[in-house]
């Protein structure tokens, strides 16, 4: 069973750093578009007709994307304080709990994100032409990243990326 765990764990580990990389890549992407936008309008009083759009795009994929590296790597806003007073069964079960509060919010997003990008693929983007559901589709796909994720917590697979980076934190 344990080897199931480490191919589950070994591709988990792929998807997020193409994720990871996609991301990474999009806000490098969004501010070269900014800089390049602002130098030709500064410099040449002319604009890309289609640099807001892209720019806009890339920061709600980007920003979606981020919060399921979020919960990936448990970043998210938590109590430690009153936890860890508790014994450990407690906390078990305060984390069990947690994680089937994300799964439900990874259904949510998968759920309603889909009604957004079903409801706006008849509308198209101004200035690309591209439908309006390119902005929407990225809400399901974190909602699957979410549940993936909140499973994976729920059956103790540890998925926090870049443990090394925090090294010299003294965490």
């Amino acid at each position: 069973m344990s080897a199931l765990f480490m191919r589950v764990k070994a591709v988990a580990v792929w998807i997020d750093r193409a994720i990871e990389i996609f991301a990474v890549s999009a806000v490098a992407l969004m501010t070269l578009i900014v800089t390049l936008q602002v130098v030709t309008r500064k410099v040449f009083n002319f604009v890309f007709f289609w640099s807001e759009e892209i720019t806009l795009l890339l920061l709600i994929w980007f920003s979606f994307l981020g919060i399921a590296i979020g919960f990936r790597d448990r970043l998210h806003i938590a109590m430690d304080a009153l936890a860890k007073r508790f014994p450990k069964a407690i906390n078990r079960m305060l984390d069990a709990l947690i994680s089937l509060c994300n799964l439900g919010f990874g259904l949510f997003l998968i759920v309603n994100g889909w009604g957004f990008t079903m409801l706006m693929s008849g509308n198209t983007m101004s200035a690309t032409g591209w439908s309006s559901s390119v902005m929407y589709v990225i809400m399901p796909v974190t909602g699957v990243m979410i549940c993936f994720y909140s499973i994976l917590h729920l059956l103790g697979v540890d998925t926090v990326q870049h443990k090394h980076l925090d090294e010299g934190l003294g965490e």
